[in-house]
């Protein structure tokens, strides 16, 4: 195994920013995670595990080790005539997930299509999109408990999944490196499509009986129209959550705005659009100008923060505080990051 030093993190991180680390390593396989926690010269290093560097910002430098997910393939552990639970290793890239199982006539996942990141991240943020979240089709996953190099399996009840939430998120962080994930999935799915724009993008193209296949390409086409590619804008798709706040909080605040974006957030809640708060607060299309490019508020979608060129995390972090000091004060909304801050 080839272990780094003083390795660069920034084509390793979708927001393009500089920062290094003092040593860096990947592992595709168990058996190399288990060596290079068990590796003198590493093992007492603080350790950050690394999956596409999708939604993390650096605003420093890493002083231990990354180490790199890079656990790959996807198999087939159960099949009947109505569902089959797949297996997908925790390097593999979400989308690449996504569009395999959508291609095999295989529901749940379809919303999901071009989330960036890898599939080891999806249980961490209980990620969603579209009014599906990894929760609803989530059947286990394994993870390696450091302390001792087992190899555990959680259900969904012990991941403790929640809005951009989980176990590994919080109690478990540092505790457990997820190896892989499973998902149940059908060959008769129910279609989610009135969230969003998803029936309005099916009812342009004239589809009155859509399959998965084109509830995936609606939403590819709709996440591409508002969303900038990483590959060519730094950013790391949406930095914030949507605030949930109560009945009572969301009748005050709509009373007062009128035409606040909220949806319904479980019993005695209502989630808000945080994009709509933040255009509101006049954030959309924001741009602070840097020599090689500077940063702001993405023009067409304001959950998204990006890089043009030229900044640093900081720079980021920065104005995501701003941001969040300006909803405050004009909605008394607080809201809270769904990037990791490193």
């Amino acid at each position: 195994m080839d272990i780094q030093r003083d390795a660069d993190l920034q084509p390793f991180n979708t927001f393009h920013v500089p920062a290094r680390t003092f040593r860096m390593a990947a592992f595709s396989s168990v058996e190399e995670l288990r060596a290079l926690l068990a590796d003198p010269a590493l093992k007492d290093l603080p350790r950050l595990v690394l999956g596409g560097g999708s939604n993390v910002l650096f605003t420093r430098d890493w002083p231990g080790v990354v180490l790199r997910n890079e656990v790959g393939g996807i198999a087939v552990l159960e099949e009947t005539a109505e569902e089959v639970v797949v297996r997908a290793g925790a390097g593999v890239v979400w989308h690449e997930l996504a569009m395999h199982c959508v291609g095999h006539g295989w529901g749940g996942l379809e919303n999901l299509s071009l989330i960036p990141g890898k599939v080891g991240a999806a249980p961490m943020q209980n990620i969603g999109a579209y009014g599906v979240e990894i929760k609803d089709t989530f059947d286990h996953l394994r993870a390696l408990r450091v302390s001792d190099g087992e190899v555990v399996r959680f259900t969904a009840a012990e991941c403790r999944f929640g809005y951009r939430e989980s176990f590994f998120k919080r109690e478990g962080r540092d505790r457990f490196i997820i190896l892989d994930v499973a998902f149940r999935l059908s060959k008769r799915p129910t279609l989610h499509t009135h969230y969003g724009t998803i029936q309005a993008e099916l009812d342009k193209r004239g589809i009155t009986a859509p399959t998965i296949q084109d509830v995936s390409d609606a939403v590819v086409h709709i996440r591409r129209s508002k969303l900038p590619d990483p590959a060519v804008i730094g950013n790391a798709g949406s930095f914030f959550k949507n605030p949930v706040v109560s009945e009572a909080e969301a009748a005050r605040i709509k009373a007062e705005h009128p035409g606040v974006v909220a949806y319904p957030g479980g019993p005695g809640l209502v989630k808000l659009a945080a994009g709509w708060l933040i255009e509101q607060a006049g954030w959309k299309g924001f741009h602070e100008v840097l020599p090689a490019g500077g940063f702001g508020v993405h023009k067409d979608q304001a959950l998204v923060l990006v890089n043009h060129g030229g900044a640093t995390g900081a720079d980021i972090y920065g104005l995501s505080s701003r941001v969040l000091a300006s909803v405050q004060e004009k909605f008394g909304v607080e809201l809270e990051r769904e990037v990791n801050i490193i």
